[in-house]
């Protein structure tokens, strides 16, 4: 099976710790997925612990349904300070660190448990350091289960002869493209934000993603 893996991410300089420095820290939190949306709730969660960890020294703000632009724009601001910590598809991560299209290939998991297991224990560390320690310039803090991966059509799909053809959105990864091209679909990179009105016109005729 496969999932999505998602990053928490940190500005470089950014560090957790529970005693924190006399001078206040201001968390700008940027997320594509709506208000409401479970990825949303669970950070809005850790900003309230982390506020209260640190007894107010920080402040959490959630700038939720991508209103500071798409996750490629929201990675290079945090790469320049812009924004402190974002929530990303590890799929926009393989094209700068390719070791972590390891967990971006198909049906390398058996099921849910053994995907947790693998990515909670050294082999997922690795991955995460590997994200740490390269020009990404951002510090990777955790995963986040964002589902696993699914194709939704305008049109019921079967069988791989059934997907033949179809246009069918992918994360900007060229493994993904590899991936549906070899599905028999025709695979076409666009950010999320574009697949609703991308379906409405006929761009696409479907999108992997994990379910909407």
């Amino acid at each position: 099976m496969t999932f999505k893996r998602k990053l928490l991410l940190a500005v470089l300089p950014f560090a957790f710790s529970v005693a924190m420095p006399a001078s206040a820290l201001d968390i700008k939190f940027a997320e594509i997925h709506p208000a409401g949306y479970p990825t949303v709730v669970a950070e809005q969660n850790m900003g309230k612990k982390l506020e209260d960890a640190s007894n107010g020294e920080i402040t959490f703000k959630m700038f939720a349904g991508g209103v500071l632009g798409s996750e490629k724009e929201v990675i290079e601001q945090a790469q320049i300070g812009a924004v402190q910590m974002t929530r990303v598809s590890l799929g926009i991560v393989g094209p700068v660190v390719p070791d972590v299209n390891v967990f971006n290939m198909p049906f390398v998991f058996r099921d849910h448990d053994h995907m947790r297991k693998i990515i909670d224990g050294e082999i997922g560390q690795e991955i995460l350091d590997k994200i740490t320690n390269s020009d990404f310039n951002l510090v990777a803090l955790a995963w986040m289960d964002g589902g696993s991966r699914s194709i939704y059509t305008k049109k019921p799909v079967r069988s791989l002869e059934d997907l033949k053809g179809m246009k069918i959105r992918v994360q900007g990864n060229p493994l993904f493209i590899d991936m549906m091209n070899a599905m028999g679909g025709n695979g076409i990179a666009m950010d999320t934000g574009e697949i609703f009105s991308a379906l409405q016109t006929g761009v696409i005729d479907g999108a992997e993603n994990n379910p909407p």
